[in-house]
C-alpha cells in the first residue's frame, strides 16, 4: 500500500495469459493489479461498495501515475467507491486472442479479466458483489474493452463509460491504428504477428473484427448505463500525433452514438471538443491528463447517482 494509504497494488499470475509481450519494468506472466479504495474503508466495518473497473489504453501501465491521480481525485472527498485497474499489457485490446504465437501461449485476457479479476476482487474486498454495484470505464484501448466487456457480458454491469475509445473496428484507420499496435515494439516485446489479436483485418476474414466492434452491438446494453467520452485533437499543429489520433477516436464515437440512437438507448454523451471548456489544461488530445481526470471526475459523478452504494 502506498503512503497515502488508499491505493495499492497486486501481482497475479493466470493460466489465461501465462506470458505477455512485456512494457519497460514488466516482467511476462506477472499482472499488475492497482486498486484504490474510498477513504474510510478500514473503519467502514462490514459495509460494502461498489466497484468500478477502469481498463488502460495502450501502451500503458494499470499502476500508471495518471490513472493514480485519477481514482484518488475523483473519489476524494468521502465517495464510497473502490477502483480495479488490472493489467492489460501495451496491446492486449481486452479481448481472447485469435491467433496467439507459440512463444507466449493463450492471450484470454477477456477471460482473464471477466471470469477471474472480477470473483478475485469481490472474494477479497469488501465490495457489492452484484451487477447494480458494478461499472466499467477504459481509456484508448481500454475504451474498447470496456464497451465490448459491457455488451458481452451485460450481466456483469450497470454501467460503462468510454473515455476517448476507438469503438469502431470497421473505421479503417482504427483497424490500422490496431494492427500498428502489433508491430510497434513501443508496445511491448516480443512484437507479434498483425492478425494475431482479431484475425486477418481484410474481407471476407475479417470476421472476428465485425462480430466484437462496439459500435455495431450496441443492442446488449439496453438498460445499461452507458457515457462516451471524446475530444476533437484541438489545434492539429499542437502535438499532431495526439491531436489526429483523438480525431479518428471521435470518429469512431460518433457512429456508436448514431447506433445507440438509432436503437433508442438513453446515454450520455460528452463531446468536448478543443477541451477549453471542459479543464483547465486539456486542449482534446488523446491522452491527455486533465482531459482524462475532467473524464473520470464527470463519470463518477455519474456513477454516485446510479450504483448501488453506502
Amino acid at each position: 500500500m502506498d503512503d497515502e494509504q488508499r491505493t495499492f497494488k497486486l501481482v497475479v499470475r493466470t493460466d489465461e495469459v501465462p506470458r505477455y509481450s512485456t512494457l519497460e519494468g514488466q516482467t511476462s506472466g506477472e499482472h499488475v493489479i492497482m486498486v484504490t479504495l474510498p477513504e474510510g474503508y478500514d473503519t467502514s466495518g462490514n459495509t460494502r461498495y461498489p466497484v468500478q473497473y477502469h481498463l488502460h489504453g495502450h501502451p500503458d501501465y494499470p499502476d500508471s501515475v495518471t490513472n493514480k491521480e485519477m481514482f484518488e481525485e475523483s473519489t476524494a472527498g468521502g465517495v464510497p467507491l473502490i477502483t480495479v485497474a488490472p493489467n492489460g499489457s501495451g496491446r492486449g485490446w481486452y479481448t481472447n486472442w485469435v491467433n496467439p504465437p507459440d512463444s507466449l501461449g493463450p492471450q484470454n485476457w477477456e477471460t482473464f479479466h471477466l471470469d477471474q479479476v472480477i470473483p478475485f476482487i469481490d472474494a477479497n474486498l469488501h465490495t457489492i458483489p452484484s451487477r447494480d454495484g458494478r461499472a466499467i470505464s477504459g481509456h484508448s484501448m481500454g475504451g474498447f474493452g470496456a464497451m465490448h466487456y459491457a455488451e458481452t457480458r451485460p450481466d456483469l454491469f450497470a454501467y460503462v463509460g468510454s473515455f476517448s475509445g476507438g469503438l469502431d473496428l470497421l473505421n479503417q484507420a482504427q483497424r490500422v491504428a490496431v494492427v500498428a499496435t502489433t508491430q510497434l515494439p513501443t508496445s511491448g516485446m516480443p512484437t507479434v504477428p498483425p492478425d494475431a489479436i482479431f484475425g486477418v483485418p481484410v474481407w471476407p476474414l475479417d470476421t472476428v473484427w465485425n462480430e466484437v466492434s462496439p459500435a455495431q452491438h450496441v443492442e446488449s446494453l439496453r438498460g445499461m448505463g452507458v457515457a462516451l467520452y471524446t475530444g476533437d485533437g484541438g489545434n492539429l499543429l499542437d502535438n499532431a500525433p495526439q491531436a489526429v489520433i483523438e480525431k479518428v477516436v471521435r470518429d469512431t464515437n460518433l457512429v456508436t452514438r448514431d447506433h445507440l440512437v438509432a436503437a433508442g438507448i438513453p446515454h450520455t454523451f460528452v463531446d468536448y471538443g478543443d477541451g477549453s471548456e471542459w479543464a483547465e489544461g486539456c486542449t482534446g488530445k488523446h491522452a491527455q491528463a486533465a482531459c482524462l481526470k475532467a473524464d473520470m471526475k464527470h463519470f463518477v459523478g455519474i456513477l454516485m447517482e446510479e450504483l448501488a452504494h453506502p
